[in-house]
C-alpha cells in the first residue's frame, strides 16, 4: 500500500511539474517566439489601404470622420490550441507585436437555464468574467480585459517609454490597470470621481499605474476631456478609444469565441452599449468570418441596448439620424447619475462616423433597445437564478433587451442567438479574494485648466 501511495505521489508530481513547465515555458518564450501579426490598414470611408505607422488611429488623407480597420494577411483564422495563450489564441486577427503575461479570454457555452425560460433552443452565452467552473478567469470580471491585452500588446518598446493615457467610466480603467500593472507598463487613468469604486483589485498595483479623477458630479465625457489635455503634453500616449484598432479587435474576440464554438456566425448578437465599440468590433469580426469562408455568409443582426434615461444613441437611431441629437450637458450628467449601469454613459460615442455604430446597425439590419433600471434589475436576478452566476448591470441590460426581442417576436425559438455577457462573477470573486482599491493622486474640478494639469502631473513624477 505504501509503495502504491509513493508511486501515485511520484506520478502526480511529475505530471504537475510537466504541466507547470509547459505553461511556464510558453510564458517565458512568448516574446521570443512570437512573430508580430501582419496586416495593413483600410479606411472605411474611402477604402484606401495603407501601412500602419505603429499607432495609427485614423487616415490623415481622409477628409471625413472614419474608422480605419486592419486587413489581416491571414484571411482564415487559425485558432491556437494552447490554453495558456488566452485571447492570443486568436492572434491572427489581433494587431499585436507581442504577447503579454497572464492573458484571459471570453468563454462561450450553450445555455440551458435561461434558454429554457425564454423559449430559445439555440441561445449561446459568451461569458466575460470570473467563473472558474466554466474556465472563465478574468480577474477584473469584465470583457474590457480583452481591450487591454490587445492594446498593450500593440505597443512597441519605444511607445512603452511613454505613459499610456486611458479615460474610463470604470471597467476599462480596472482592466488596463490590471494588465499594465502585471506587465510593468506605465499608465495614467482618468476617471470620474463618482466611479472610482469600480477600481478594485485582488492585490496592490505596481507603482507604474496612476489615477487622476474629475470631481464628484462629473461624468465620463469630463474624464475624456481631462485625458485629452494630458495627451497634449510630452511623454504621454493617447490610447485612442474606439479608433484604436487593437481595442476593437480585442473586444471582437467575443464574436470569435462564439463563432468558433458554434461553428457559424449567430443570427443575432445582443449587447448593452455605452460607446458601441464592442458591437462595432463584433460586426468587423463577423465580416472577417465571411471572408474566411468556413463559417457561413451570415451577418448577425446587432441588437444593442442602452439604459434609460441615458439613451442618446437610441434616440438618434429611432429618429433615423446619423448624427446624435442635441443633448444638454447638465441633463446628460443628471441622466447618467440615474442609470444602474454607469459604464453605459458615453456622451460622445463613435456612432455617426463611417464604420461607426450607425453603419453597423444599418448593414446588419440591427436595432437599439431602451431598458429601464427595473427591467435590468429583474434580468440580473433572472440570469443568476437560471445560469448560476452574478452579472453586471450592463450585461443585465443586454439580457433584458433579449427578453424584449423575444416578447416582440423579433427573435424566434430556433434562431441562433449570441448574448454577450460583458461582465460577471464579481460577487463570487470578491467572496474568494481580498480586495484593494486604487486611490486618486489628484481630483480635478470640471473647470480645470491646462496649467493646473501640467503642474499636478509634474508633481506626480
Amino acid at each position: 500500500m505504501e509503495k502504491i501511495a509513493k508511486k501515485l505521489v511520484k506520478i502526480f508530481t511529475v505530471t504537475y511539474f510537466t504541466f507547470s513547465y509547459f505553461c511556464g515555458s510558453i510564458e517565458k518564450r512568448r516574446k521570443m517566439i512570437f512573430t508580430p501579426t501582419k496586416y495593413q490598414l483600410q479606411t472605411v470611408a474611402t477604402s484606401r489601404i495603407f501601412e500602419d505607422q505603429g499607432w495609427t488611429l485614423d487616415d490623415k488623407q481622409c477628409d471625413k470622420p472614419s474608422m480605419v480597420r486592419p486587413v489581416y494577411e491571414k484571411k482564415q483564422l487559425e485558432v491556437k490550441k494552447e490554453a495558456c495563450l488566452g485571447l492570443y489564441r486568436y492572434a491572427d486577427w489581433l494587431p499585436i507585436k507581442t504577447m503579454l503575461k497572464k492573458p484571459s479570454e471570453p468563454i462561450t457555452y450553450k445555455s440551458e437555464g435561461l434558454s429554457k425560460r425564454l423559449g430559445l433552443n439555440n441561445l449561446y452565452i459568451t461569458f466575460n468574467g470570473w467563473w472558474p467552473e466554466r474556465n472563465a478567469r478574468m480577474t477584473t470580471c469584465s470583457f474590457k480585459e480583452m481591450e487591454a491585452y490587445s492594446v498593450c500588446a500593440r505597443m512597441s518598446e519605444q511607445q512603452k517609454d511613454k505613459v499610456l493615457v486611458v479615460a474610463s467610466a470604470g471597467n476599462t480603467a480596472r482592466a488596463f490597470a490590471k494588465v499594465c500593472s502585471d506587465n510593468g507598463i506605465k499608465l495614467l487613468l482618468c476617471v470620474p470621481q463618482d466611479n472610482i469604486n469600480a477600481l478594485w483589485f485582488d492585490k496592490p498595483l505596481n507603482d507604474c499605474v496612476k489615477l487622476i479623477t474629475t470631481e464628484s458630479g462629473s461624468d465620463y465625457f469630463d474624464a475624456i476631456n481631462l485625458s485629452n489635455v494630458v495627451c497634449e503634453m510630452d511623454g504621454y500616449l493617447a490610447e485612442g478609444g474606439a479608433k484604436n484598432i487593437a481595442r476593437r479587435d480585442g473586444m471582437g474576440t467575443t464574436m470569435i469565441s462564439a463563432t468558433t464554438f458554434i461553428g457559424r456566425t449567430p443570427d443575432f448578437y445582443f449587447q448593452a452599449v455605452g460607446s458601441g465599440t464592442g458591437a462595432i468590433a463584433a460586426w468587423e469580426a463577423n465580416l472577417r468570418f465571411i471572408n474566411d469562408g468556413r463559417f457561413g455568409m451570415n451577418k448577425a443582426r446587432l441588437m444593442v441596448s442602452q439604459n434609460k434615461p441615458f439613451v442618446p444613441m437610441y434616440d438618434a437611431w429611432k429618429a433615423d439620424s446619423r448624427a446624435l441629437l442635441p443633448y444638454d450637458a447638465d441633463q446628460a450628467r443628471k441622466d447618467a447619475a440615474e442609470i444602474c449601469a454607469p459604464v453605459l454613459s458615453n456622451r460622445k460615442p463613435p456612432y455617426g462616423l463611417a464604420g461607426g455604430l450607425y453603419d453597423a446597425l444599418k448593414d446588419t439590419h440591427g436595432d437599439i433597445f431602451a431598458v429601464s433600471n427595473a427591467e435590468a434589475n429583474a434580468a440580473k436576478a433572472l440570469f443568476e437564478e437560471t445560469e448560476g452566476i452574478d452579472i453586471y448591470h450592463a450585461a443585465a441590460v443586454a439580457t433584458a433587451s433579449l427578453q424584449q426581442a423575444v416578447n416582440q417576436g423579433i427573435v424566434k425559438s430556433d434562431d441562433v442567438v449570441m448574448l454577450n455577457i460583458t461582465g460577471g462573477g464579481e460577487k463570487r470573486f470578491h467572496a474568494e479574494h481580498d480586495i484593494h482599491y486604487l486611490q486618486p493622486s489628484h481630483i480635478f474640478r470640471i473647470g480645470f485648466t491646462k496649467e493646473e494639469v501640467e503642474r499636478v502631473l509634474a508633481e506626480m513624477k
